[in-house]
């Protein structure tokens, strides 16, 4: 009876930290509310263990992690073009998601796991296109 009692416990402790995690929507798309060449949303704050599902809504758009523009520890991801990918973000900080045709068009997002109320001074350090940096910060400022 115990050891059933036990396992019953540990499957709803299991469970119900999955059932806990959520999934976000980001599509990717050719012209949108806020220009041409977007993520929308631009920016997004979600918890540890949760999923961004990163939509296909317009061709030619891929969507994947920004070297050097991720937690310590964290594992860069990379979708291929049209194809929706999913993301779970295990690690707390921030992260720049870029769609790699256009990068330089500005076709970035931040996603924010956690708590942290500012991204680290090193965020936005390397070289990045103007247009991108502009919609990082831009992002940044709507956390």
């Amino acid at each position: 009876m115990f050891r059933t009692l036990m396992t019953s416990t540990a499957i709803v402790i299991a469970l119900g930290g999955a059932a806990v995690a959520e999934t976000f929507e980001v599509q990717m798309l050719n012209k949108g509310e806020n220009g041409r060449m977007i993520f929308e949303p631009s920016a997004l704050r979600i918890a540890a263990g949760d999923t961004v599902k990163f939509l296909a809504t317009d061709r030619g758009h891929n969507a994947e992690s920004v070297k050097g523009m991720m937690p310590q520890g964290a594992e860069s991801f990379k979708g291929k073009i049209n194809e929706e990918i999913e993301v779970t973000f295990p690690e707390a900080g921030f992260y720049g998601v870029q769609c790699k045709p256009h990068f330089a068009m500005g076709m970035v997002m931040v996603v924010a796991v956690g708590d942290e109320a500012t991204a680290p001074d090193s965020f936005l350090e390397g070289r990045l296109p103007k247009k991108a940096k502009e919609r990082f910060e831009e992002a940044l400022s709507g956390l």
